[in-house]
């Protein structure tokens, strides 16, 4: 389409005689292209200079698509001499001014091209200037070992676009913001140096090129000062360096800058590595809220600085620094980018525009105000360039002078300019209470009464790690009022202050999370409830403060979503993994995260001891399934692929029976089928047993080992064939023969549990049809009665129950039950795996009456929803006193109990009942 048939607005023109001059220059243009170059000329003295200047390609660029005309100028600047360069810059930068300039006033172009086609401009320019400098070193012999062909990726040297330019968001008059890096790995040791000085030279040569202001004008204002440690650094410096700078020095500036930062030049591979090495300082894993306190100070420095503090007022106002301007948008965007980028890599965008969408998104900022801010923060950028059309000056200050408030108004089209400016301070005024809550930190108020005792332990908080520094305890004298006003809502407000007091102390630094706390208050209901109710899951926190970002992710709260949605999420996080140790830190991190989130449900009743038990069973079936691939590739790394089938890893135990609780470790087998091959085929072959041998430590070490984020799993491999004596992996052949000729009755009572959970599917198969052999082989022998009645003897007098409150191990009980059901499947040859389902098969075998089988199942639901939430309210011998009242208040709720006599009543009865049930079932 034509410039003219995409007309839909016109600028008024300020001055008519000159507007009138100008337009008498364009006579064989339409009507309504003169009117936009009148309303143009007669607002903007630079504009009319310059329509004045490129009269013969104005009139045939303004004819066709302005598309055109601006791949065509593009295309010509490409094609000069490089003696030219500067000159026939300088012109495609008045020729680009000019369209974009009309395009703009004209409505042709919406905000976005506008700016992209400045961008394009800029980027062109850079990268010809760049290439033509390093070309001239090149061919000095300065750049040690470079040739012609090294001018095409500057030798190495890269220019990254910051800022507006970055983002291709570039306003009517910026100057452009770079960094320029060079890749030493391209030089020899000793030719770094050389070539730094080279691509130095180079760097200033170009900066000048750009910016100096010659007869024909000037091409863009060039700013280096955002490369690390300005005043310090040469203007190109190695990527190397870099790194090592932002590693130990960035800033939280520096970090909000490099969301825009984007290769514009030279070697755009290298600055696109550079930018992937800098991914861990610009987005951080954990959910980073003290940004806003970073961002928030930043904001009133600039405030400071250049004196924009005092109310609202039209005349004058910065409307880029100003409140309520640009930089309040862009600040409230990246800042909202910073905190939650590092977890969700799709709030990595670059724009302002497409950041607030991806925010919207995502949860992070309601759809309604991202669609506001997106509507205002055009139209602010659009009073900009109006502002910087009138003299192609780079100033974001409205005039303070009436007449040149008039001037822009009649730009934006608006013949009231008194409207004009009440329509721009209601949208100012509407960015600072749309942003303003979010940056400003809340008042601090007065802290509730408490008693004496209470009183005492809060004073003590100030010589805690977690408030050692001066930001921190800011930060928490403005969230201690509102913690402690929750805590007196809690059943017994003294205790839960207890129990925050040993949080509080276990904290190893505090400025994240009361940042976190402070910017989403509900996380302190969530402290205070868990400190209520459950002493070890809040000590848990205090080691791990890190898995309170998953309840702000967005789905916390939402359905659970499997087994297979588990594991692609795994897989996938553990594929973007840089290096193996990293994979095995990110498994922790993912597994604590959702452990965390079935604790939190189970404790707030949104699911029961069964749902959060096959819940923890996903976790942990997905961890090692995930796991497993990653292990095994890096040990084929050294010792080549897994000989035949490979192996598979057996769930054993609660784990197989898909039922752990919050503290369960996880009992698992290695069985494998070399297929005949002796040996594995690497570059260190191993003979087979010892690989599979070698393969399951290497396993059992990713899930125990302690690192960063802690242990992933507690693993036992106690249940494998000859259990501590035999082998770690043993062979599908060795496995069958062993369960059908030496193992003992336990262990045909173990397999009844055994799942398979990753390996190949045709080995698992084979195993499976081994376990259902070996049961309906087994289960028949006159032996595994006599065998149950003599290992429940030997357990009830290896240990008696811990307190009185023990619901798993004693007569009567779960581990009583659950071997009376797996006795019931090995008898039965019956393949069920969970507990239920087992008891159910005992009256289909005629083994047990159907009520007494009911009895046991209920028994077993009652005593699991006991062990399960005492389990997630602390790791040791459950006891009543030391969980305190909320926890109780959890455990009775659980049983549907009134209060822990009858809870201690039917406890008495039900495992009463339950061993002389198994009693009989044994006789």
């Amino acid at each position: 389409m034509s410039f003219a048939s995409r007309l839909t607005r016109c600028p008024i023109p300020h001055d008519p005689d000159r507007g009138a001059d100008l337009a008498a220059r364009f006579p064989g243009l339409a009507p309504e292209l003169r009117a936009l170059i009148s309303g143009a000329a007669g607002c903007s003295p630079y504009l009319a200079g310059l329509m004045e200047r490129e009269v013969d390609w104005l009139a045939p660029a303004l004819a066709g698509a302005p598309e055109d005309a601006l791949e065509a100028e593009l295309a010509r600047v490409a094609a000069a001499p490089g003696e030219a360069l500067g000159s026939e810059l300088r012109r495609a930068k008045r020729r680009l001014a000019l369209l974009t300039a009309l395009a703009d006033l004209g409505g042709v172009w919406p905000l976005e091209t506008v700016t992209g086609a400045l961008t394009q401009l800029a980027d062109a320019a850079v990268d010809l200037a760049m290439k033509h400098f390093v070309a001239e070193e090149i061919r000095r012999g300065k750049i040690p070992g470079a040739g012609p062909d090294d001018i095409a990726t500057a030798a190495g040297m890269v220019a990254l676009a910051m800022g507006k330019m970055g983002a291709g968001e570039l306003n009517y008059s910026s100057d452009i913001d770079l960094i320029c890096l060079f890749d030493e790995t391209r030089y020899d040791p000793d030719d770094r140096m050389e070539a730094r000085a080279a691509l130095v030279r180079a760097t200033r040569k170009m900066a000048a090129l750009l910016s100096d202001h010659t007869a024909e004008g000037y091409v863009f204002r060039t700013d280096l000062r955002l490369r690390p440690d300005a005043s310090v650094t040469p203007v190109c410096l190695s990527m190397g360096a870099a790194e090592l700078y932002y590693e130990a020095e960035g800033r939280t500036w520096e970090r909000a800058a490099y969301i825009k930062a984007r290769p514009c030049a030279g070697d755009l591979a290298a600055g696109a590595r550079f930018l992937e090495t800098l991914t861990p300082f610009v987005w951080r894993k954990h959910l980073d809220f003290a940004a806003i306190q970073d961002a928030y100070d930043m904001r009133l420095r600039i405030r400071e600085h250049k004196g924009l503090q005092g109310p609202l007022s039209i005349p004058g106002h910065n409307m880029k620094l100003g409140q309520g301007g640009i930089r309040e948008i862009e600040f409230f965007t990246q800042t909202r980018q910073l905190i939650a980028g590092g977890r969700d890599p799709s709030l990595r965008e670059r724009t302002t525009v497409g950041g607030l969408a991806r925010l919207a998104a995502q949860g992070w900022v309601p759809e309604t105000v991202a669609q506001e801010l997106t509507r205002i923060y055009r139209a602010h950028r659009e009073v900009e360039h109006r502002v910087q059309m009138v003299n192609d000056a780079q100033t974001h200050l409205l005039p303070t002078s009436a007449e040149g408030l008039d001037r822009i108004a009649r730009m934006m089209g608006e013949s009231d300019t008194a409207a004009w400016e009440a329509g721009l301070r209601a949208r100012l005024e509407r960015v600072e209470t749309l942003t303003g809550a979010f940056f400003a930190p809340s008042e601090c108020e007065g802290r509730p009464d408490l008693s004496p005792a209470s009183e005492a332990l809060v004073e003590g908080w100030r010589g805690y790690p977690a408030l050692r520094s001066d930001r921190a305890q800011a930060i928490f004298r403005r969230i201690e009022p509102e913690i402690l006003k929750r805590m007196t809502r809690a059943a017994n407000p003294e205790e839960a202050l207890r129990q925050f007091d040993g949080f509080l102390a276990r904290l190893p630094a505090g400025v994240q999370l009361f940042s976190l706390f402070e910017s989403n208050p509900q996380l302190i209901d969530l402290i205070v409830d868990i400190c209520a109710t459950a002493p070890g899951l809040a000590a848990y926190l205090s080691r791990n403060a890190g898995v309170l970002d998953a309840v702000l992710g967005g789905s916390f709260f939402a359905p659970w979503p499997g087994g297979a949605a588990l594991n692609a999420a795994l897989t996938a996080e553990l594929a973007a993994a840089p290096d193996y140790e990293k994979a095995l830190d990110a498994a922790r991190r993912w597994a604590k995260e959702w452990r965390f989130r079935v604790g939190v449900h189970h404790l707030r009743g949104l699911v029961d001891a069964a749902e959060a038990a096959k819940q923890y069973a996903d976790v942990a079936g997905t961890a090692v399934a995930a796991l497993w691939p990653v292990v095994v590739a890096e040990f084929a790394r050294k010792h080549g692929p897994q000989p035949g089938r490979g192996a598979v890893v057996l769930g054993m135990g609660s784990l197989g029976a898909e039922r752990l609780n919050a503290a369960s470790d996880l009992d698992l087998i290695v069985i494998y089928d070399a297929g005949g091959e002796d040996a594995s085929q690497g570059p260190k072959p191993l003979p087979a047993r010892t690989y599979f041998a070698r393969l399951t430590q290497a396993f059992i070490t990713a899930l125990t080992a302690p690192m960063p984020e802690g242990r992933l799993y507690e693993v036992d491999m106690r249940l494998r064939p000859s259990g501590k004596q035999g082998p770690v992996a043993v062979s599908v052949q060795s496995f069958q023969t062993y369960q059908m000729e030496e193992a003992w009755t336990w262990e045909h009572l173990a397999l009844t549990r055994a799942r398979a959970l990753v390996g190949a599917p045709d080995l698992a198969d084979e195993i499976e049809a081994v376990r259902r052999i070996v049961l309906r082989t087994k289960g028949s022998e006159a032996r595994v009665v006599p065998d149950l009645a003599e290992m429940r003897a030997r357990i009830f007098a290896a240990k008696a129950p811990d307190g009185d409150w023990e619901a798993k191990i004693g007569p009567g009980r779960l581990q009583d039950i659950e071997l009376l059901a797996q006795s019931f499947a090995l008898r039965a040859g019956d393949p069920a795996r969970r507990v239920e389902a087992q008891l159910r098969a005992g009256p289909r075998a005629g083994l047990i009456g159907k009520a007494d089988a009911e009895a046991l199942a209920s028994a077993y639901r009652f005593l699991w929803r006991l062990q399960a939430g005492g389990r997630l309210l602390t790791d040791r011998p459950l006891d009543m006193e030391a969980i305190g009242e909320g926890g109780r208040a959890f455990l009775l709720r659980e049983a549907d109990e009134a209060d822990l006599e009858a809870l201690a009543a039917r406890l008495a009865r039900t495992t009463g009942a339950a061993a002389a049930i198994i009693e009989r079932a044994l006789a």
